[in-house]
């Protein structure tokens, strides 16, 4: 509880430094096998965004490996289990985590391809992982399929929100479900050739995919004109 307590405590203080500090923004640098991304992370999602610095900082992800990926879904990693043990071989089973973070829903941000969203496990607060995450490569749905999405979930699209749904493709069935907390900002291109690798009956693929992952404060401006996001 204590733990919980401080994450909370980090992420309000974040976001209130963010608000102050308003022109500059932490870009994230996931290194692969497969590409290079760059992400952002959503202020937003506070408790995600404090959680996915504070692991990156500390190097907790370098040399986790991508476990579970699925084509026209999702590539997941970021299983602090699946770092390598000292004689060398893995584990991929599901870390046991001292805490869960908790949900943070926000509707302007979906799950269209690119989306950096937490992984959790099936509890009723739909409460993410402490460190494990997906990104969405998705497929793309006709208007048709979206108008019946939305009549099934229930839930309201802005007309950019559809229009990427269509045009980029996404996993909107999980939206409103799990937490989406950052985006992918350049290098999505990695994300698609991890998705295509080979994978085992489990879904894990054949070839460890593993990663390195470091944040940097960085100048708003900087990263618009680096990589075109728009704040």
């Amino acid at each position: 509880m204590k733990k919980l307590l401080l994450l909370i405590l980090i992420g309000l203080s974040l976001n209130t430094f963010a608000q102050k500090v308003s022109k500059k923004d932490y870009l994230v640098t996931m290194e692969t096998s497969k590409g290079t991304m760059h992400l952002i992370l959503f202020d937003e999602t506070p408790l995600h965004k404090a959680n996915f610095i504070k692991l990156a900082e500390n190097e907790q992800y370098d040399g986790t490996i991508f476990h579970r990926v699925i084509d026209e879904f999702m590539i997941q990693g970021g299983n602090l289990a699946t770092k390598k043990a000292d004689d060398g071989t893995r584990s991929t089973s599901y870390n046991k985590e001292e805490e869960r973070i908790p949900y943070e829903f926000v509707p302007e941000h979906v799950h269209i391809k690119g989306a950096l969203a937490a992984a959790r496990t099936n509890n009723p607060k739909k409460e993410s992982s402490f460190s494990q995450f997906y990104i969405v490569t998705g497929k793309k749905y006709s208007a048709k399929q979206m108008q019946g999405m939305m009549a099934r979930t229930k839930l309201t699209y802005t007309d950019e929100q559809l229009k990427a749904y269509q045009e980029q493709g996404g996993t909107p069935f999980l939206d409103n479900n799990y937490t989406v907390f950052g985006q992918v900002i350049s290098g999505i291109e990695a994300a698609d050739t991890i998705e295509k690798v080979e994978k085992s009956r489990a879904d894990k693929p054949i070839e460890d995919i593993s990663m390195k992952v470091s944040v940097k404060k960085m100048r708003k401006k900087k990263i618009t004109k680096l990589y075109g996001y728009q704040y």
